[in-house]
């Protein structure tokens, strides 16, 4: 759905994959589709079209395509998860469970959220983080990362926003966090600009190894 996000999910899994030669590489069929009805306008603003019909065609369109299984790299789409997997009989590789998965075999407890609010109204991470003991820490006020999610997305130099992600994980830690997880794509671009030190995960980073996991299987 975010483009640039798309396109880092297939710049990880090639990167991931110790290949020798091309066909050594997981065969993507990608539906890269912009036009989904924006999730911030939908969730946030409350007054966007709902995404979750275009997504269930997406998923549709996919598995005419010879598909056999389905992931979506975004953390906010998955409210609308029951529309994608009741679409289709493929199996669904769900992004918040693995990454569930990641943080408590890390040994993370509280994990500071650097997500979109949407995630938090929604409460997309509550199921699989309780099935995990995992506490999510947020911030009083998220607004700032939505800013530096809609300034991402409007393409502006990914240097200029760092300081001001540093900025919030710092938030988070001071809040208690003893790992941080990346839980928007958008921020997936922008790694670097978390602070030395600081435990972390990232959600695109947990869907790429359950990608690779079921290719082997």
């Amino acid at each position: 759905m975010g483009p640039e996000a798309t396109i880092l999910l297939m710049q990880k899994l090639l990167d991931a994959v110790p290949a020798r030669d091309d066909a050594d590489h997981i065969p993507l069929i990608v539906h890269q589709n912009p036009q989904v009805p924006s999730r911030i306008k939908a969730l946030i603003d409350g007054t966007g079209e709902d995404p979750g019909p275009v997504l269930a065609r997406m998923a549709q369109d996919l598995e005419r395509a010879g598909a056999s299984a389905l992931a979506m790299p975004c953390n906010t789409a998955h409210h609308y998860a029951a529309a994608v997997t009741g679409a289709t009989d493929l199996p669904f590789l769900d992004m918040l469970d693995l990454t569930a998965d990641t943080l408590a075999a890390s040994g993370a407890r509280k994990v500071g959220m650097l997500a979109s609010p949407a995630t938090r109204l929604t409460g997309v991470f509550t199921t699989p983080f309780e099935a995990r003991g995992l506490i999510p820490v947020t911030l009083a006020d998220d607004g700032p990362l939505l800013d530096i999610i809609r300034a991402v997305k409007a393409g502006q130099p990914l240097g200029q926003l760092a300081p001001q992600l540093a900025a919030q994980a710092r938030m988070l830690m001071d809040q208690g966090a003893d790992h941080l997880l990346i839980a928007c794509t958008e921020l997936s671009l922008m790694t670097d600009a978390l602070p030395d030190g600081a435990p972390w995960s990232d959600s695109l980073d947990c869907l790429v190894n359950g990608i690779i996991d079921f290719s082997k299987s």
